[in-house]
């Protein structure tokens, strides 16, 4: 990035370098999504991460949580140490976009926009190597794997991301095709959900289906409980806190005139608060427990807890939120928190963070992220790396 970009308000260098690096970000966007990857095995994203890095002369190490890449910006001045994080992983279906640059790996598409995240995190690592004397402290850039299987955040924290410098606070980012380009978002306090998993087997006894009384019908009660779980939001979970429980597979069976041995259904569990949370869990052992003596059936109960709600500080928030604006204008809004989960809560759970939304509905369309025929709007990287540089620059003022 030539020195000549670079003037003297903060505003106009970011915006400038931002433009400037805009068509190359699209490239490598382009080429990440072309070949998507799926948890723990972004092998040749984290390779285009790790070279992009060496080309701009940043310090980093690969191989932190099996595939993540962590680089290192270091500030002109002794200060705290900044996290920002994006995610690398693709998801298991097919693209339908017919875009020259689609998906050339069967099965496998960027739907959730992490090849965005990718490039415009490699943006923000090229501006801010040319601010570094301006930091009052230091950045790390977190490239992580396996988001979407909600394992990545946690296999990285293992192998020490938040050490070796410690790391102070953090920022996370999205983007939101519910946004139009240009305009950002914020939540305060629970944004985004707990998710937890269950898996429910039912044990019946098979039978003849015309002669149900000399068995026990596992797909009746599976039926039973199904409808119970609704129950759990709707009269166990106070009405002002958001829940979700959903069942979201079901297996049993083989032909239509045998009563099978045994049902499996699997679903999740989303809550932004814990009582909630722990109120959800309870009621759904007590109706798996309860299936033996009302439905004649045995009930095995996997539950396993996952990520905790994302919550964000407000301190980082609010600091964020009035750099972006100082950078760009009145863009940003208050919005309200989702039911999906982020594996970016469980860094939110150690160190102060914020996860900032970004726009990236094109005009004329009305995309939904996990679609097949998901189309962000490539503007949103550059603007992108212009809001978290200067959030960063603020944060490390």
């Amino acid at each position: 990035m030539p020195e000549s970009v670079l003037a003297n308000d903060p505003s106009a260098r970011i915006h400038a370098a931002a433009g400037q690096i805009a068509p190359e970000l699209i490239a490598i966007r382009r080429d990440i999504h072309a070949y998507p990857e799926l948890a723990f095995e972004e092998t040749r994203t984290s390779a285009r991460v790790a070279a992009e890095l060496s080309r701009l002369g940043i310090f980093h190490r690969t191989g932190i949580g099996r595939t993540g890449v962590v680089g290192l910006i270091e500030g002109g001045r002794p200060g705290p140490v900044l996290a920002i994080r994006a995610d690398m992983d693709a998801l298991p279906m097919a693209e339908r976009t017919g875009l020259p640059f689609a998906s050339q790996v069967p099965g496998r598409m960027h739907a959730c926009g992490h090849d965005i995240h990718t490039s415009t995190l490699i943006g923000v690592a090229a501006v801010l190597k040319e601010l570094a004397p301006q930091l009052a402290g230091s950045v790390k850039l977190v490239f992580q794997p396996a988001e979407e299987a909600l394992g990545g955040a946690a296999a990285m924290l293992a192998d020490g991301l938040l050490e070796s410098p410690k790391v102070s606070l953090a920022l996370g980012f999205h983007n939101h095709p519910d946004l139009p380009v240009g305009r950002f978002g914020y939540c305060r306090g629970a944004c985004l959900a707990a998710s937890d998993r269950f898996e429910v087997t039912v044990h019946g006894r098979s039978g003849h289906a015309a002669h149900p009384e000399t068995a026990i019908d596992p797909i009746v009660a599976a039926a039973h409980l199904i409808t119970e779980l609704q129950t759990v939001v709707s009269r166990e979970i106070d009405p002002v806190q958001p829940a979700v429980v959903t069942v979201g597979a079901i297996h049993g069976g083989s032909a239509v005139n045998i009563i099978p041995d045994n049902v499996v259904f699997r679903g999740t569990v989303r809550t932004l608060d814990a009582g909630a949370r722990h109120t959800a869990e309870a009621a759904i052992r007590r109706f798996c427990e309860g299936a033996a003596h009302t439905l004649r059936v045995r009930c095995e109960l996997e539950y396993a807890r996952g990520v905790p709600a994302l919550v964000n500080d407000d301190v980082v928030l609010e600091r964020t939120v009035s750099a972006v604006r100082a950078q760009m204008g009145e863009v940003v809004d208050g919005g309200k928190p989702s039911l999906g989960g982020e594996d970016f809560a469980l860094i939110a759970e150690r160190v102060p963070a914020f996860q900032l939304r970004i726009g990236s509905g094109q005009p004329g369309r009305a995309d939904k992220l996990h679609n097949s025929d998901y189309q962000p709007d490539e503007r949103c990287i550059a603007l992108g790396v212009e809001a978290l540089s200067r959030a960063a620059l603020e944060l490390l003022s």
